[in-house]
């Protein structure tokens, strides 16, 4: 999926999955990769970081944002975002700043339970 500013999803179809002879699992969970479209200006980090930064914490206060995490490779944030769907993950990350200023893109990565524990319940199809 590709919106105005490239919140792109790593699937195709955004679906439920099923793995081979398994069930399918819903949506539970979005995974969100951001990349800066180039490095930031002294200006743009200046009026842009603490307003960027609050609003990740809002979200996250809001039960949208769970979990989120820095590169080591200094190559961008991860979150881990509350959604049922790659849409409702990209309408979450459309309000940031750094995204309604399109300076960054984000790989999208829809998850959900782990199918193969279905096995374990006798579930398998």
């Amino acid at each position: 999926m590709t919106l105005e500013n490239k919140i792109e999803s790593s699937e195709k179809v955004e679906t439920k999955t099923k793995p081979t002879g398994l069930p399918p699992v819903p949506t539970t969970k979005v995974f969100a990769f951001a990349k800066l479209v180039a490095p930031l200006t002294p200006e743009q980090q200046r009026t842009l970081r603490p307003t960027e930064v609050s609003s990740t914490l809002r979200q996250y206060l809001e039960g949208k944002i769970d979990q989120w995490w820095y590169r080591t490779d200094g190559k961008g944030v991860i979150f881990l975002i509350n959604a049922a769907s790659v849409e409702e993950a990209s309408q979450v990350l459309a309000k940031l700043p750094y995204c309604e200023a399109k300076l960054v893109n984000f790989e999208l990565m829809p998850v959900g339970p782990l199918a193969p524990l279905h096995a374990l319940l006798g579930d398998a199809q």
